[in-house]
């Protein structure tokens, strides 16, 4: 690993790397190329989303949490990697300059040293807070980034019980392997459930239906939907070029630089059952309910903090700080994969980085009814769905990449995301319990690092529970446990109010 400080001149410096293959290239002379050396010099390209994350401005890492209920054993995963991960060509290559393709990437596959890509911290078992330290750990790996000399991926061993877990597993992977979908769903597709070893996870599949327009009468409806697109993505265009979010507590000042600062992760874990019951409540959806929470949240943790900066600081929670007409958006970052699913023999599941971008307001207040926060943000997300935005801006960005290149494109990407206040997902985990090799999985927390917002909210499903991670800016947000509390008592607010009100 490598300070982030660092980066840039790494990156423009940014070589073909010396191989055993293109070393065998220089002792050979003129002669026969050997097979391996021919592999090599038929690379495939990276791909030209891929390029984007390796941008000074954009370069972005995944990662992945996993708590386990017993301690991990390091050879049962090490020889389980090498029959599973590794088989995976974008696991098992390094990126390249091409220089025969202006300094464009290409993938080289080469031999995969374990020992490398797993770390395994030395720890002292006798901490006295162990979330703590791993927290920290966490956060520290934001500070630096994975050598290009190596496949970039990580996989960090912490055998440190913790108030949640009995060991802590950590991925790292940069963005250029893939989207967080495929990325998630290659680990998944590496476990197996717990009460059947022999098989794969299962996801919900939401389903879908596209009725004729004509035939079921709805001209009307796709008259809205063609009008909604448009206005979505002129106000995209409009945020790329110059419409900003109002600068509150969660802003990032619309720094103008890269997105590597140091980060903090967070996260807790709540009752997937009290998330259901509110969604039945109030005959919405589990994303609706998510997205109420965050907003009533939200909300709680502004008003707070507005409060703070005046003079008398007392009853912040009770009374209105907020100011009038905030405009705070989210980036949602949208799967728009034709065929998701777990990367397996034979699966249809796409590989790669499919992933469009969707500007979410949220109407930031002080509500008197606790359920209008669901109400608010489900009148939002339906008024969304009715619009292709996120398809639009996938190839808006596409098109931008082949006619300017990566530079500009992602320049355009950090500009849209630097304009607005925070970044939000929503990932469908594991219906039932599974184990990683073997090794039962207490809760999965996966996030990002490299995007320049303060805020990031991740919000992911296994099995009757649901885990909120925040990635937070440090100088922005200084508490962020306390924002998770907001989160955590919004929810219980939110589902007392529906029972009280006999809705369930």
């Amino acid at each position: 690993m490598e300070p982030v400080g660092d980066l840039d001149s790494r990156q423009q410096a940014l070589k073909p790397i010396q191989t055993k293959r293109s070393a065998a290239r220089e002792v050979e002379g003129d002669g026969k190329k050997p097979e391996d050396i021919k592999e090599e010099e038929e690379g495939e390209a990276l791909s030209p989303v891929g390029r984007i994350f390796h941008e000074t401005c954009f370069n972005v890492y995944v990662i992945a949490i996993a708590g386990f209920k017993i301690r991990i054993n390091v050879d049962v995963v090490k020889a389980n990697l090498e029959h599973t991960l590794l088989k995976h060509p974008r696991f098992s290559s390094l990126q390249v300059k091409d220089v025969k393709k202006d300094g464009g990437m290409k993938w080289v596959p080469t031999k995969v040293d374990l020992d490398k890509h797993i770390i395994i911290p030395s720890l002292h078992h006798t901490i006295s807070s162990p979330d703590k330290m791993v927290e920290d750990y966490i956060s520290n790996l934001s500070k630096t980034y994975i050598d290009y000399s190596k496949p970039l991926w990580e996989l960090h061993i912490l055998n440190i019980k913790t108030s949640d877990a009995e060991s802590v597993a950590v991925f790292r992977i940069h963005h250029s392997l893939g989207d967080g979908m495929s990325l998630m769903s290659l680990v998944l597709a590496c476990s197996r459930q717990i009460s059947n070893p022999k098989a794969l996870p299962t996801l919900p599949v939401k389903k879908t239906s596209n009725p004729d327009p004509v035939k079921s009468g709805r001209i009307w409806w796709t008259i809205r939907l063609v009008w909604n697109t448009i206005i979505d993505v002129l106000m995209f265009l409009a945020t790329t070029l110059f419409l900003k979010d109002t600068m509150t507590p969660l802003s990032n000042g619309w720094k103008k630089g890269g997105g590597h600062v140091p980060r903090r992760f967070v996260y807790r874990t709540v009752s997937l059952d009290d998330i259901k019951l509110i969604k039945n409540g109030m005959k919405t959806t589990i994303n609706d309910v998510v997205m109420g929470v965050s907003l009533a949240g939200l909300s709680r943790y502004l008003n707070r903090r507005y409060g703070e900066t005046k003079e008398d600081k007392g009853a912040t929670q009770k009374k209105n700080n907020l100011p009038k007409n905030i405009r705070l958006r989210a980036t949602l970052l949208m799967n728009i994969r034709p065929s998701p699913g777990l990367h397996v023999k034979g699966s249809k599941a796409k590989w790669g980085n499919w992933i469009g971008s969707m500007l979410l307001p949220f109407a930031i207040a002080l509500y008197d009814d606790p359920l209008d926060y669901i109400r608010q943000t489900k009148a939002t997300i339906n008024r969304k769905k009715h619009s292709h935005e996120a398809i639009f801006t996938y190839f808006i960005i596409k098109t931008v990449l082949k006619l300017f290149g990566a530079k500009v494109a992602a320049f355009l990407y950090h500009r849209v995301m630097n304009h607005t206040t925070m970044c939000f997902s929503n990932v469908v985990g594991p219906m039932e319990e599974i184990g990683f090799y073997g090794h039962p999985m207490a809760f999965l927390a996966p996030s990002v690092y490299g995007q320049p917002q303060g805020l990031m909210i991740h919000f992911q499903s296994y099995i009757n529970k649901m885990t909120f991670v925040l990635s937070v800016d440090e100088e922005i947000i200084p508490d962020p446990n306390r924002l998770c509390d907001d989160l955590e008592e919004s929810l219980k607010f939110i589902k007392d109010v529906v029972i009280a009100r006999g809705l369930v």
